[in-house]
Order: C-alpha cells, then structure tokens, then sequence
C-alpha cells in the first residue's frame, strides 16, 4: 500500500483581496472536487479576522497530488495578487517531480518555508468503523 500525502500551505491575504481570495478558492474546491475523484479532503479555512488562509489537501499518494498539481496547477497563478504563502508543509514523501512542482508554487505565491516531514509511525482509516 501506497504512503498517503497531506499537504498545508498557510498564506497571508493580500490587504483588500478577501472576498475575491474566498470567490477564487470556491472555484477552486469545486473544481477538485468534481475532476479529482481520488483527493481525500480539499479544506480551506480562514483565521477569524481573516487575514490567514491555511490550504488542507489529503491525498491516498503521491500520484493524486501529481494530478492535482497538473489540473489545478495553471490556476495557481491566479492567486499571486490574492495572497502571500508563508510555510507550505508536505507530510510524506512527494517524490522529486512532484517536490519540484510544490517548490516552485512556493516560489511563485511566497517566497514560502517549504519543509518535508517524513512518516515515522501512524495508520489511516478512510471508514470509521460503527458501534460494535
């Protein structure tokens, strides 16, 4: 079986671009949600005086964050004057291509802390299991 990968990027919102960030990242989500069938979880979520954007991806691999990458990929410019990214964390192991590909969003939308955290112990469950 396949590693999992989660992905978190947090991001200052650029003064003003609020609701044209929140409009941008709806689009986005729906977007995954409908041509990326493998993506576990596409979360965003917005600190209270909404400042911050922090960007939670969960995929079953590598693979699907290869995809996502490639489909969504040419969107990412779009948020250059929406937002500055400050850390962007890969939990797993994203493989040299797809380490690339986070390392020049980072560029792009920062510049961006990019660090890799290896699994050292843990399990998954996709289904959670009823009262027995």
């Amino acid at each position: 079986m396949s590693e999992s990968l989660i992905i978190i990027d947090t991001s200052l919102i650029r003064e003003g671009k609020g609701e044209e960030l929140k409009a941008a990242m709806q689009s986005l989500v729906a977007f995954a949600k409908a041509n990326e069938p493998r993506m576990i979880a596409y979360r965003v979520y917005l600190n209270e005086d909404e400042t911050r954007v922090t960007v939670i991806q969960i995929h079953p691999d590598a693979a699907s964050s290869e995809f996502h990458m490639s489909a969504d990929g040419p969107a990412f410019s779009g948020f250059k004057d929406l937002v500055r990214m400050e850390e962007l964390d890969i939990y797993g192991s994203p493989g040299p291509e797809l380490l690339e590909k986070l390392q020049q969003k980072a560029r792009m939308l920062g510049p961006a802390r990019l660090a890799v955290h290896s699994l050292s112990a843990g399990f998954t469950r996709f289904e959670i299991p009823g009262p027995r």
